[in-house]
């Protein structure tokens, strides 16, 4: 099964997509470098991506760094055994607190391990992820793309890759989830690869960048 790991895997899978659909060849050349955007994948990836749903990043990053001053070390027991204060001076919603409590309960009891998925279909990753409630499709999405390096994953519910599409190709309208997914289907098997085209797309467009960032536990650590 094919994984994304280097920049090799990048610039092969952008050579697939400019034959796939001749529209992405002038976006591939304007967007610049794209990054491999790889991180190590497992709990505290998740805490990350689940700590960004909905918020800016700077949000996301400030209560990541707070929850890991409380959770140490950021992982499934830990969280499991901290209490409800750590969440609270975090600045953690209580939805995501349910969110973390059930995912973390799922991995101790063994009904979920993260580190299978890279081993598994895209779509039977997704499917495990999905089924612990407070993990949608969006959140599945990233870290199969991001930290289990699937090659064939387009985050279709991502606002600024729904921007960046319409921009870059110019549509009329941001195209919804369902349209998006559908057009996607055109860039498959490179789909992660065409998430981050646009994604580099959107950052030289709006002069910032909106792909979402997974840190690692180690890298939680340092920023603390």
């Amino acid at each position: 099964m094919r994984r994304i790991e280097t920049e090799a895997d990048i610039a092969e899978g952008l050579q697939a997509l400019a034959r796939l659909d001749p529209r992405l060849e002038p976006v591939i050349t304007e967007a610049g470098e794209i990054p491999l955007r790889r991180s190590e994948g497992g709990f505290a990836a998740m805490v990350s991506i689940i700590a960004a749903q909905q918020i800016s990043r700077a949000s996301a990053d400030a209560i990541l760094a707070r929850f890991t001053r409380l959770v140490d070390p950021l992982d499934a027991a830990t969280v499991l055994a901290c209490g409800e204060e750590a969440f609270r001076q975090a600045g953690m919603s209580r939805p995501k607190q349910a969110t973390l409590m059930t995912l973390a309960r799922a991995i101790v009891e063994g009904e979920l391990d993260l580190d299978t998925l890279t081993d598994l279909s895209a779509a039977e990753a997704r499917e495990r992820l999905t089924a612990i409630r407070g993990i949608g499709p969006w959140t599945a999405d990233v870290y199969l793309l991001i930290a289990a390096g699937h090659a064939d994953v387009f985050p279709a519910g991502d606002v600024a890759l729904q921007g960046a599409v319409a921009d870059a190709l110019g549509l009329d309208a941001r195209p919804t989830i369902r349209e998006l997914t559908a057009m996607a289907e055109s860039w498959s098997p490179w789909r992660s690869v065409a998430a981050r085209l646009f994604w580099a797309h959107w950052r030289k467009w709006r002069g910032r960048d909106a792909a979402p960032v997974v840190e690692t536990a180690e890298a939680a650590a340092k920023s603390r």
